[in-house]
């Protein structure tokens, strides 16, 4: 047997944490299993708090297939609950988001205040031989933290508490989201053909800046793009020293001097990985937040969140509209070339046609070295008790599982 036919039958002659089967993307004994260990387990970004600016405030959401409800109460805290009546367990919420001083079932009209507390059981006199009560019927509360205007949950209430989870990890982002409140100007999804981690990839995984057309030309080629580090961070997540890219390199960039992001100098650009699907992008003027929904084991369902300074002027925020949604957002060129990577990959994966992915590059942890995405998978695997390399205990030689698209 050639060279060349054994390496697509055999696992790479490389050490155990540099490559990644295509199993991790395509089964869905692995995909089931991701939901229960990982994201059932794990904090979850989930929105940002100026999503909800007044009392009463919803918006409601769904994780690990659970409808949930996350709601600005009148003493102004955020909180989140299971999305099921607490009688027979219908949705309650049924608008993806809105105004409300409480929540009232459609089935049997059992209401519920902001705080979760049952206020109304239709005839409640029929439950008085069995001594149910409305003190015994709350919803069920889902443990909620804000971080930076970031609104975290957490399914498992034996869970590690979120500032353990997080370490120092957010310490880059204290500055531009931190220093003056910011909020959402812009909200977009979209639904790729691809695994949840192929998307989290494009965000670790710098080597692949070669293929956007604008970061050739506006970031590569700059003076010390090469040599910034990456921190790898407990958990999972990493962060990369700062760089400035200059976007002038770029036609139809038009870059204001004095417009910038909180603690940031003109074009300066720093980038956040949250375990498991989160990044936080700060590009020069405007904020972006990704973080996604997995669907199924080559569905994902991407969200996208522009963020800018708070009370800003009409002018400043149309600036930075324009960056976000030209550069960065749905009409610019890396967002729409993001999802051709991950597609392009998945269908190679999908049948077993591409079997692993190579994550082998060293560079002293500067900006290409694969270090972050070896790191997250070590995480992951902690969490899945399984080895990415090696995800279902498949033996030298043994052909790979067809793996059906759901």
């Amino acid at each position: 047997m050639t060279r060349n036919a054994v390496q697509w039958t055999s696992p790479p002659q490389l050490p155990a944490d540099h490559y990644i089967d295509s199993q991790v993307y395509t089964s869905q004994e692995i995909f089931d299993e991701e939901r229960e260990k990982i994201f059932a387990r794990t904090w979850k970004f989930i929105c940002h708090e100026s999503e909800l600016p007044n009392p009463g405030d919803f918006r409601s959401v769904e994780h690990v297939g659970i409808p949930l409800v996350v709601v600005r109460g009148p003493d102004g805290t955020v909180r989140t609950f299971v999305n099921a009546c607490s009688h027979r367990g219908a949705k309650l919420v049924n608008e993806p988001r809105g105004n409300t001083k409480h929540f009232t079932c459609f089935f049997h009209l059992w209401s519920y205040d902001t705080g979760g507390r049952c206020i109304e059981i239709t005839r409640e006199e029929g439950y008085k031989q069995c001594g149910l009560t409305k003190d015994d019927c709350g919803l069920r509360k889902v443990r909620t933290e804000i971080k930076l205007g970031m609104v975290f949950i957490n399914m498992d209430d034996q869970a590690e508490d979120f500032d353990t989870h997080v370490g120092n990890a957010m310490d880059d982002l204290l500055e531009p989201m931190g220093t003056q409140p910011m909020e959402v100007f812009h909200f977009h999804r979209v639904l790729m053909h691809a695994n949840w981690k192929q998307w989290h990839e494009t965000n670790m995984e710098l080597y692949h800046e070669w293929g956007h057309v604008v970061n050739r030309t506006t970031s590569v080629a700059v003076p010390g793009y090469h040599d910034r580090k990456w921190k790898i961070h407990p958990s999972g997540h990493g962060s990369l020293e700062p760089l400035k890219v200059q976007y002038s390199n770029y036609k139809g960039w038009d870059q204001r001097e004095n417009l910038t992001l909180p603690g940031l100098s003109p074009g300066e650009f720093r980038v956040v990985d949250l375990f498991p699907n989160t990044t936080v992008i700060v590009r020069a003027t405007t904020i972006r937040i990704d973080t996604s929904i997995p669907i199924a084991p080559g569905i994902t369902l991407l969200e996208q969140r522009g963020l800018g300074v708070k009370g800003e002027s009409a002018q400043d925020r149309a600036h930075r509209q324009h960056h976000h949604n030209q550069f960065w957002g749905p009409f610019g060129r890396n967002l729409a070339e993001d999802v051709i990577f991950v597609e392009a990959v998945e269908r190679a994966n999908r049948h077993g046609g591409a079997r692993f992915g190579i994550i082998a590059r060293h560079e002293e942890l500067k900006s290409q070295d694969d270090e972050i995405m070896r790191a997250y998978y070590r995480t992951w695997g902690r969490y899945m008790e399984r080895e990415a390399s090696n995800p279902l205990g498949a033996r030298e030689g043994q052909a790979v599982p067809v793996a059906r698209r759901a």
